[in-house]
C-alpha cells in the first residue's frame, strides 16, 4: 500500500537572505513520529540550468508499512516548461499541497492568476483532497485600518485572500506562523495524517469490492481480454529559448540600438525588447517607462549615471540595410563597465542567469578587485526590481532566471517598441522583429531576405485566425502554450508547421494525445470531436506521430469507432491498419460468446458478464 503527495510552491519569502531554512515537507517528515525510513532524491529538469532542481522525491514509511512518497516542487516553472509531467503528477497524486509565504504578495498574486486556473483544470472535477498552507508570521502585525492606506494589502497576503484562493479549489486552508513542533505535527500533520487516512481507506474499500466480484464463477472461467498494443510513445522536444535569444546577439539581425564609449567609439549592438524585458533601467533610458512610473530613485541613479542616449549627427555613419528608423545612439558614460559591456550583453541575451559564468568573464578582463566588484555591482543595479532591496548578495544562477524566464510576456501583443503589424481577420497584432527573427526561421528569412515583409511595416496573414496565431505568438515570446481545446490545439499544430516550429508542433501533439487518452469511454461515444478528421490533418501537415498514433488509438477503441459514420471515411490502408491491430480481437469476441453461452446453458449467471 502507498499514499502518493505532490507539493507545489515556495514557502520561504522571496525576501529572505535564509536559504537553508527548511522547507515544510522535510520539516514534517523529520518530526513526525509515525515516519521512518525517509529518503530523498532530487530530480532535474532537463530543460533548465542543472543546478536548478525542478523537484523532490521523498520516500518513506508511515503507519508501520505503508509506503509514503512524497514529491515537492518548490518552482512553479514546471507548469511553463514541463506541461506533460506537472499534468502526470497531480493525475498520480492521492493528495495535493499547496504552498505559499504570506509575506510574497507578489509570488501568491502570480499563483492565483496563472496556475490555480492550471491546477483546477488538470483536477477536472477529481475528489483528490487539496491543503493549502499559508506560512510566516506577517511582518507587519498592526495592519493600518485606515481606508487610504494600503500598504499591508501590498506586502503581506491577508488570511481572507487565503481562504478566498481555498474556496475557488475546494480545498482546506490552514496557516502556519512558524515551521515549530506544534505546527508541523499537531496542526499541519493532523491534517496530512487525515486524509492520509482517507485515502488508505478508499483505496482498501475499491480493493475488497474488486476481490469480491473475482471470486464469483469460478466453474469455468472467462476468456482472458489481452492487453492492447503499446501506442507509439512520442517523446517532447527540449527547450532552446535561451540559446535562440543568446544567438540574436551574435547575428546581430533587426538591431535597434548601438552602444558607444565616450569617445565615441562603437562597442556593441543590440535590442531595445530584449534589454528593456530584463530591466527598468533600459526601460527608463528608451522612455518604455517614465521616472514616475518606476518609484525608485536607485534604478533613476543608474540610468543616469551609466547612459546617455544621443541621436546627434558626430556619430560615424551606420551601414544598416533596413529601410526602418535608424538605430538609437546610447554613450556609455562608465569606461570600466563599457569595457566589459560585450560580456554584460552575452549574459543577458542568455537569460540573465548565468551569474557564475559573467563573474568569471569579469574577473578574466579586469585583473583589479574594485573594478570588478563595481562592475558586478551596476549589474546588479540593472536587475534590481523597483521598490525591493536590492537583494543580490549571494547571486547564484536559479535565483536569477526565475527574474527573467517570462519576461517577454511583458511585451506580448503590446505596441510598446513593435516594429511589425500583422494584419488578419481586419484586426492588428503588433510585435516585435527581434523576438520573431531570433525564435522562428521562417520569419527570420521573410524579415532578412528579399521579401515584401523585409521593408514594410504592416504584413497580412492569411490561413490562420487570429486567436490561433495570438497563441503561436505568445508561445514565440514566453517558450510556452495551454491550449483551451483538442480542435484549438491542432490548429496552432498547423500553424507551427506553417512557420517550421518543431517544438510547438510537438507540444500540441502531446497536449492532442493527453485529452484523448483522459477522455472515458462513455464521453468517446457521444462526443462530435472528429478524430478522422484529426488524423486527415495530422497527416497533410506532416504530423507523423500524431497520425500514427491516431490510428492505433482508433485500433485501441475498435468497438466505439466502428459504430460511428466518420469510421467509413478511413482510406482502404487505414481500415487495413486497424482491423489488424483492432481491440479487442475477433478472437476474443468469439471466445467470449462461446463462454456466455456456456453460462445461459448451465442457468448460472456471472456478475463480471
Amino acid at each position: 500500500r502507498s499514499v502518493n503527495i505532490v507539493a507545489f510552491g515556495n514557502e520561504r519569502d522571496g525576501s529572505s537572505e535564509d536559504n537553508q531554512q527548511s522547507s515544510l515537507i522535510w520539516s514534517y517528515l523529520r518530526r513526525s513520529a509515525l515516519i521512518s525510513e525517509t529518503e530523498s532524491s532530487v530530480l532535474l529538469n532537463s530543460a533548465h540550468h542543472v543546478r536548478n532542481p525542478a523537484l523532490t522525491e521523498y520516500q518513506a514509511r508511515v503507519f508501520g508499512n505503508v509506503r509514503l512518497v512524497v514529491h515537492d516542487c518548490p518552482l512553479w516553472d514546471i507548469f511553463d516548461s514541463d506541461w506533460y509531467t506537472s499534468r502526470s503528477l497531480i493525475g498520480g497524486a492521492d493528495i495535493i499541497v499547496i504552498k505559499y509565504s504570506v509575506n510574497d504578495k507578489t509570488s501568491f498574486q502570480q499563483l492565483k492568476d496563472s496556475y490555480v486556473p492550471m491546477i483546477k483544470k488538470a483536477l477536472n472535477h477529481c475528489s483528490i483532497p487539496v491543503i493549502i498552507s499559508a506560512i510566516g508570521a506577517r511582518k507587519n502585525e498592526v495592519p493600518c485600518t485606515c481606508p487610504l492606506c494600503t500598504s499591508d494589502r501590498r506586502s503581506c497576503v491577508t488570511t481572507s485572500e487565503g481562504i478566498q484562493l481555498a474556496k475557488e479549489l475546494g480545498a482546506t486552508y490552514l496557516e502556519l506562523h512558524t515551521l515549530n513542533d506544534f505546527y508541523i505535527q499537531k496542526y499541519f500533520g493532523g491534517v496530512l495524517e487525515y486524509f492520509m487516512i482517507q485515502s488508505l481507506n478508499q483505496k482498501s474499500s475499491d480493493k475488497m469490492k474488486k476481490r469480491k466480484k473475482t471470486q464469483k464463477c469460478h466453474r469455468v472461467k472467462p476468456p482472458q481480454l489481452e492487453q492492447p498494443e503499446k501506442m507509439p510513445i512520442l517523446r517532447g522536444e527540449a527547450s532552446h529559448y535561451d540559446s535562440d535569444l543568446h544567438n540574436l546577439l551574435f547575428c546581430c539581425q533587426c538591431v535597434d540600438v548601438v552602444f558607444y564609449s565616450e569617445d565615441l567609439k562603437k562597442v556593441v549592438e543590440a535590442h531595445k525588447i530584449i534589454l528593456c524585458a530584463v530591466s527598468h533601467v533600459f526601460m527608463l533610458l528608451f522612455n518604455v517607462k517614465s521616472p514616475a512610473d518606476i518609484h525608485d530613485s536607485a534604478i533613476i541613479r543608474t540610468a543616469q549615471s551609466l547612459f546617455a542616449v544621443n541621436n546627434e549627427a558626430v556619430f560615424p555613419a551606420l551601414s544598416s540595410g533596413s529601410s526602418c528608423d535608424p538605430p538609437g545612439r546610447v554613450v556609455v558614460k562608465d569606461s570600466v563597465f563599457c569595457s566589459c559591456l560585450s560580456d554584460i550583453l552575452h549574459f543577458i541575451y542568455s537569460g540573465a542567469f548565468q551569474w557564475e559564468r559573467l563573474e568569471e568573464d569579469i574577473k578574466k578582463k579586469l585583473k583589479d578587485p574594485e573594478k570588478i566588484e563595481h562592475v558586478l555591482e551596476k549589474v546588479k543595479c540593472i536587475l534590481k526590481t523597483p521598490g525591493k532591496l536590492n537583494n543580490f548578495k549571494d547571486c547564484r544562477s536559479h535565483q536569477i532566471k526565475q527574474l527573467c524566464n517570462t519576461s517577454l510576456r511583458l511585451f506580448f501583443n503590446t505596441p510598446v517598441l513593435a516594429d511589425v503589424i500583422f494584419k488578419i481577420q481586419g484586426a492588428t497584432v503588433p510585435a516585435h522583429r527581434a523576438v520573431l527573427v531570433a525564435r522562428c526561421e521562417v520569419m527570420a528569412a521573410m524579415f532578412n531576405g528579399n521579401y515584401l515583409e523585409a521593408n514594410n511595416i504592416l504584413v497580412p496573414v492569411y490561413g490562420v485566425s487570429k486567436d490561433t496565431f495570438l497563441s503561436f505568438l505568445e508561445y514565440l515570446y514566453t517558450d510556452s502554450c495551454c491550449p483551451a481545446s483538442i480542435l484549438q490545439a491542432m490548429s496552432l499544430l498547423i500553424c507551427a508547421e506553417m512557420y517550421q516550429v518543431t517544438r510547438l508542433q510537438h507540444i500540441c501533439e502531446l497536449y492532442i494525445i493527453t485529452q484523448l487518452q483522459s477522455m472515458p469511454s462513455r464521453e468517446l461515444a457521444s462526443t462530435r470531436l472528429s478524430i478522422v478528421s484529426l488524423l486527415r490533418k495530422a497527416k497533410f501537415h506532416n504530423s507523423d506521430c500524431l497520425s500514427t498514433w491516431l490510428l492505433h488509438f482508433i485500433a485501441t477503441n475498435y468497438l466505439i469507432f466502428s459504430q460511428k459514420p466518420e469510421f467509413q471515411d478511413l482510406s482502404v490502408d487505414e481500415r487495413n491498419f486497424v482491423e489488424m491491430h483492432r481491440w479487442p480481437s475477433d478472437v476474443y469476441l468469439k471466445q467470449l460468446a462461446d463462454y456466455r453461452n456456456y453460462i445461459h446453458s448451465q442457468k448460472c449467471y456471472c456478475t463480471v458478464m
